[in-house]
């Protein structure tokens, strides 16, 4: 079925649905430093209305959940940090282990509490840069970590398995929810995507961009170009 028509079909019975969304990138558009991203106004106000519309609205993105959630400040929306990593109760206990190697690492960082992040989008080569960074993430696997790189960005996280994925059905689960939707814009996404295999009714979203990953548009039901353009669909919903 057509993609669009995939979200007629779910806009028909919102109170069957849920609805999940990455946070940068999709909701909020990339920004040179992660601290400066913003939900624009106009995409809260929609974020509401859906809210009262849906039986979930939930965001599942890597940076913390406390923080996704003063971002998107939007009550009622469910927000599940660190890729998934926040409803595995095993993840603690790599906090500090985790802490205490990125303290190693030479290069700005986005301290996370279950996992950590370097981005290079600010750095004046980029090749070098991600040259560096290559090297870092095999130090990380050497010590037993997981490490992938997505838009610009070197992760490192606990090896666990826990991911998008997991939250997405987990929280589908624990709502006997069977429809959903799931919009996002990097490799860690394709997780939230596989989450929907094997539902009622399953809507994939990619928002892409030359530093996607092509796989993501792939396997995608519906392709929009930017954050904007979300905006635009999610007033059809």
């Amino acid at each position: 079925m057509d993609g669009h028509a995939l979200l007629e079909r779910l806009a028909a019975e919102p109170r069957l649905a849920a609805l999940f969304f990455d946070l940068d990138g999709v909701l909020a558009p990339i920004v040179a430093r992660p601290e400066a991203a913003v939900v624009p106004t106009e995409t809260r106000s929609e974020l509401e209305r859906l809210v009262g519309r849906y039986a979930l609205v939930a965001v599942v993105t890597g940076r913390d959940g406390d923080d996704a959630r003063a971002r998107v400040g939007v009550e009622g929306i469910v927000c599940v940090g660190s890729h998934g990593l926040e409803l595995e109760p095993s993840a603690e206990a790599w906090a500090e282990r985790l802490q205490a190697f990125a303290a190693t690492v030479d290069w700005p960082l986005e301290r996370k509490r279950l996992t950590v992040a370097f981005h290079y989008r600010t750095a004046d080569d980029e090749q070098e840069a991600r040259r560096t960074l290559e090297a870092v993430a095999e130090r990380a696997r050497a010590e037993g970590f997981v490490a992938r790189f997505g838009r610009k960005v070197l992760e490192v996280l606990p090896p666990l398995e826990a991911d998008k994925g997991t939250a997405v059905t987990h929280l589908l689960a624990e709502r006997g929810l069977l429809r959903s939707l799931y919009a996002g814009d990097d490799i860690t996404d394709l997780d939230g995507f596989r989450a929907l295999d094997g539902l009622e009714l399953a809507v994939r979203i990619a928002v892409a961009s030359p530093e996607g990953p092509p796989a993501l548009r792939e396997a995608a039901d519906v392709v929009v170009e930017s954050p904007a353009a979300l905006l635009d669909l999610l007033r059809k919903l």
